[in-house]
């Protein structure tokens, strides 16, 4: 009980006693000023000590370093004492007295409280920092009745004692002011007992203090980087799901081709990345991103398939978004790397051998990190406004006009751009699944041969007929993307969006809108629709359509949770099969701490690959996300 009491004490003394050393250390640091101010003035304008004037030495200079000079400790001792005679107005330089002693000695003397009123003080004059803390800081400097200091004058011993007194004085008043009752004996008694009662606790707090005193000092010598953060996720779920019917076509074959028929077996899939987020100035960023996962294979578009709705439904939009980006089968490889700045406040430019479009475009607060709300790709993303959404090089930009409502965003990216010839899968890796059931001949011949005929197709392999499109960075594989959005505020936005380009040589143009809206600061509604044209595919020119629509939900439950359920159609087109695919997904992310969640997921797709006679899919899925 009695430690409690002494506590209390210390903690309420503490702030006082913090603020008398304040007090005291602003004191020391003015008088400093004025010494300096006193000295460097005195040595620019007064005479040498043969012509009358007297240098500012300390007592012991004086006896080491000017014998003719003696130390006095009482005025009396100086014979030509004139200790009445204060300067006039009408010479000498300006005055170091107090306000005070301006209107009781010196009526002469004007009192100034603003370094402004002094007309012959420039700012860029050498002391103006001194002379403005001094006037308006402490009100010990006064002017001439005519509004003039006249520091360039010289100034003599008498001035500068009675400058030097005034500014003491002043010293005096604020250190009285601030410790008046301060300290009592009663006080430095309590101190006494408390440092003897809590002397141990204070060697044990010195102890700490020192070993991470210790430990910061090595982690500040082997740091990884002054200039890069590492951060890191780790995607781990558990899938299972089937169908129920005989088979499933896949339209990107014959129907008489291989269907499939049996039951899917659970899987556990797994994606796994390291990001080095590295700032030069603080407005840039270079992110350099390493991931792995566990597709079955690292060719589109057989990746994605370790999970039972991308082995039964691959090609429109039904595999998870995390287990094809990106489709690395194990391999550790480079997803991520481009370099962020500003070019204006407002703009921002990003450019880079290894980025994704979505990256940059198509934001939506309920509907676009796969790792956090919804896992089918088709709900991630406008499914027909990118055909390019894989891997890829190019730039974008970001700007927001005066940071208002609207901003305007833009990218240009291609497949294959480090390919300087017409041959290699890098073209493909880039590319959405649904262009391998546009182009399947294309497809087959860069994947490096084999029969690859699909619906309208014939043999297509490895032909040498087949062309593919020049590749590099300008080739004939590419996506150019333009987003126009209105966002007045957090809980409204809309988005405008075009995309067009190459696919194969083929063009495609694409059109979208992106819609949020957010009631109650929880409750959410969201949509997006795509309309695209695409010529010259395995169909003809089609025209497919596309839209998705649901609701989400902040802080179901728990603060942090986010819940939500959505419904689509990725790619409504008659020319392909004899019905139209719909999916849908419901979700709740629960959050276990900051740097865990856990997300059950429900997928059902129906008409899978627009095909009537494939049974219905459901599949289930267990998402735990680890972020560090």
């Amino acid at each position: 009980m009695q430690k409690k009491k002494v506590s209390e004490n210390l903690t309420v003394k503490a702030p006082v006693y913090e603020k008398f050393l304040a007090h005291t250390i602003a004191s020391g640091v003015s008088l400093l000023s004025l010494l300096l101010l006193g000295t460097s003035s005195t040595r620019a304008q007064v005479p040498s000590a043969s012509n009358g004037a007297a240098n500012l030495v300390s007592q012991n200079q004086v006896q080491k370093n000017t014998p003719e000079m003696n130390q006095v400790t009482n005025v009396n001792q100086l014979s030509n004492d004139q200790t009445s005679e204060i300067p006039s107005a009408s010479g000498g330089a300006g005055n170091f007295v107090s306000q005070n002693q301006v209107k009781k000695s010196t009526p002469g003397i004007s009192q100034v409280t603003n370094v402004n009123q002094l007309s012959d003080v420039q700012p860029t004059d050498w002391a103006f920092q001194a002379l403005q803390s001094l006037v308006e800081r402490y009100g010990c400097i006064a002017g001439y009745p005519n509004g003039t200091y006249r520091g360039n004058r010289a100034m003599t011993r008498y001035e500068f004692a009675a400058g030097l007194n005034a500014c003491l004085d002043r010293i005096n008043e604020l250190i009285a002011t601030a410790t008046t009752d301060l300290v009592r004996k009663e006080d430095l008694a309590t101190l006494q007992k408390l440092q003897e009662e809590f002397t141990a606790e204070l060697a044990t707090l010195r102890g700490r203090v020192d070993v991470l005193e210790a430990r910061s000092a090595e982690l500040e010598a082997n740091q990884f980087s002054t200039t890069t953060k590492l951060q890191g996720q780790a995607i781990i779920s558990v899938n299972a799901g089937g169908f129920d019917g005989r088979r499933i076509i896949d339209p990107a074959q014959p129907p008489t081709a291989n269907p499939i028929t049996s039951q899917p077996n659970p899987t556990i899939l797994f994606r796994a990345g390291i990001d080095l987020n590295t700032s030069f100035r603080g407005t840039d960023l270079l992110k350099i991103r390493l991931d792995t996962g566990s597709g079955l294979s690292d060719q589109a578009p057989d990746a994605g398939k370790d999970n039972a709705a991308g082995l039964l439904e691959p090609n429109f939009g039904s595999v998870l978004d995390y287990s094809v980006k990106p489709p690395t089968n194990g391999d550790v490889e480079i997803s991520r790397l481009y370099y962020s700045f500003l070019l204006a406040k407002d703009f921002r430019v990003s450019v880079g051998p290894s980025f994704f479009p979505t990256d940059f475009v198509d934001f939506n607060s309920y509907a676009y990190l796969s790792f956090r709300d919804f896992s089918t790709l088709a709900f991630v993303n406008n499914f027909v406004l990118f055909p390019v959404n894989g891997q890829s090089a190019g730039a974008a930009i970001d700007w927001k006009p005066g940071n208002g409502a609207f901003s305007v965003r833009a990218l240009y990216a291609a497949t294959d751009a480090a390919n300087p010839t017409q041959q290699g899968r890098g073209v493909i890796q880039g590319l959405s699944p649904f262009t391998n059931i546009l182009y399947p001949r294309q497809f087959a011949a860069a994947a490096g041969g084999g029969p690859g005929g699909g619906p309208g197709g014939g043999p297509g392999g490895g032909a040498p007929n087949v062309s593919t499109g020049d590749r590099g960075f300008f080739g004939d594989t590419f996506q150019g993307t333009v987003e126009l959005e209105y966002a007045p505020s957090r809980a409204f936005a809309v988005r405008l969006q075009y995309s067009g380009g190459e696919l194969f040589s083929n063009r495609f143009d694409s059109y979208g809108v992106n819609v949020e809206l957010t009631l109650a600061e929880k409750f959410g509604i969201f949509g997006r629709y795509g309309y695209g044209n695409f010529d010259n595919t395995a169909f003809g020119d089609i025209k497919p359509n596309y839209w998705m629509a649901g609701v989400g939900v902040r802080d179901l439950f728990t603060r942090g949770a986010l819940a939500g359920i959505a419904v689509g159609q990725p790619f409504v087109v008659n020319q392909i099969g004899d019905s139209t695919q719909t999916n849908f997904e419901a979700f709740y992310n629960y959050p276990f701490s900051r740097n865990i969640q856990v997300t059950p997921t429900v997928q059902v797709i129906n008409h899978a690959g627009n095909e009537e006679s494939n049974g219905t899919i459901v599949t289930g899925t267990l998402r735990t996300v680890f972020s560090f």
